[in-house]
């Protein structure tokens, strides 16, 4: 663990960034290895997956706040209208 942070029990959340930036080293010559332009192609496909994602979680939690809002005044209009 590393000194300074605090160990949650889980990775810390993959963004985007990492993905695209993540480098592989290199096989020398006469050994296999991946073909690095496939490779930064997936890695492009998976961090453009992982933005649509955020942004849905983003728009997510808009819309629930949006709704917990919408609730709240709802049940104080029924219970205004009750005491009335």
């Amino acid at each position: 663990m590393n000194q300074g942070t605090v160990y949650t029990g889980r990775p810390p959340r993959l963004h985007p960034r990492h993905v695209r930036d993540r480098q592989f080293a290199t096989v020398g010559f006469g050994r296999r290895g991946l073909d690095p332009q496939q490779v930064r192609q997936f890695l492009h496909r998976v961090a453009w997956e992982l933005a649509s994602l955020h942004q849905d979680v983003a728009r997510l939690g808009d819309e629930n706040v949006r709704i917990k809002r919408a609730l709240r005044d709802w049940q104080s209009a029924q219970a205004q209208r009750r005491m009335s």
